[in-house]
């Protein structure tokens, strides 16, 4: 996918490239996928405005994908821009703007300009795409807020039913908890701050033998494309750093026959399977079969509500209060990204796999 576009400039838009043809291309799910993302969809995100209306451009006829590039287009319609006027000759703390600048010799102050969170629309949108397409494996790829601040949901996704996230605001699978996740961010947006948290994604139906054994190990992939979301800041799959607490015999999974197994006497053509998923589903780089998941932390949203110190483009000392619409967690719009993310690499994963075949 190559994707453009600004935070404040006319539209987001991306062309995805190698998707295959004959794929039935469903614009009302693409558009609640996008819905998911979107801005203003409630008291705990920014209040931003926008229909966020994906038009295809291309790649498809009658319904299906042709193989061709798919173009796609989502048009911005509720930017201020005068509220980031302020912010022309500074640096926000935490943010893209000296890297930028001192990168290209430019930067667009409004909203961030490429480096918002804005840009994410485009891969919602090949995201959305890309799980079409992972249906007719059987492959399915559920995420959801299993931790804002010190409010956390057990590790241990198999405890609870993740079909329940979409009922809250937040998208936590546990209502209680949910609650107090809500309660939290309120209380934090009212004091003109942000907080960060963990999305955690489980992918199921994944076969074995998906990714490659050394520099594009499947973990790798998923870890650099998680990485890659604005405010991502760490990521972890299977048990992840609690590895480094435990030993050998703690840590690894035993295999076994499965006891649905009705392949032929052959064991290297029996399905296999594992006592435990300490491992995540991946092995070597490669999937084995058992459910792929991961965790993925997220930073406080950067533009905060409250004077900061800082520089002027010349390094002279100042103060700055951002103004305008904000997001006081990402989390719940992240959700759908980190699906996103993860459906583009495990459906390269399956074409490589068909191709090399």
């Amino acid at each position: 996918m190559t994707t453009f576009g600004e935070s404040h400039g006319p539209a987001i838009g991306g062309v995805i490239d190698g998707f295959p043809a004959g794929i039935e291309i469903d614009m009302q799910f693409i558009q609640q996928e996008l819905e998911r993302r979107r801005p203003g969809q409630s008291h705990i995100t920014t209040a931003r405005n926008e229909s966020d209306k994906v038009e295809l451009l291309s790649g498809v006829f009658e319904g299906k994908s042709t193989g061709c590039p798919i173009g796609f287009i989502v048009r911005n319609e509720n930017h201020h821009s005068q509220d980031y006027e302020n912010m022309r000759c500074l640096y926000r703390p935490s943010h893209a703007d000296y890297t930028y600048s001192n990168k290209y010799g430019i930067r667009d102050h409004r909203g961030g300009g490429r480096s918002s969170a804005r840009i994410t629309i485009s891969r919602c949108v090949a995201g959305a795409v890309a799980k079409l397409a992972l249906r007719k494996y059987g492959i399915s790829i559920h995420a959801y807020t299993s931790q804002v601040g010190d409010i956390a949901l057990d590790k241990d996704y198999r405890k609870y039913d993740i079909s329940l996230s979409e009922n809250n605001i937040v998208r936590c699978p546990d209502a209680a908890v949910a609650e107090k996740m809500e309660e939290l961010i309120s209380t934090v947006k009212a004091e003109g701050d942000t907080i960060g948290g963990v999305i955690t994604c489980v992918i199921k139906g994944c076969p074995v033998g998906l990714g490659e054994p050394e520099a594009n190990k499947l973990h790798a992939q998923l870890g650099a494309a998680m990485l890659s979301i604005n405010a991502a800041k760490g990521f972890e799959y299977g048990n992840g750093f609690d590895c480094a607490l435990t030993r050998g015999s703690q840590q690894n999974d035993i295999f076994r026959l499965d006891e649905d197994d009705t392949a032929s006497p052959n064991h290297s053509a029996r399905n296999i399977t594992t006592t435990t998923n300490n491992s995540g589903g991946i092995q070597g780089g490669i999937s084995n079969g058992n459910d792929i998941y991961f965790r993925v932390a997220f930073k406080p949203v950067a533009t905060i509500l409250k004077e900061q110190p800082t520089v002027d483009l010349e390094g002279n000392p100042t103060i700055i209060k951002a103004c305008g619409r904000h997001d006081p967690c990402v989390l719940p719009r992240a959700v759908t990204i980190v699906e996103s993310m993860a459906a583009m690499v495990i459906l390269d994963a399956c074409l490589l796999a068909r191709t090399v075949k």
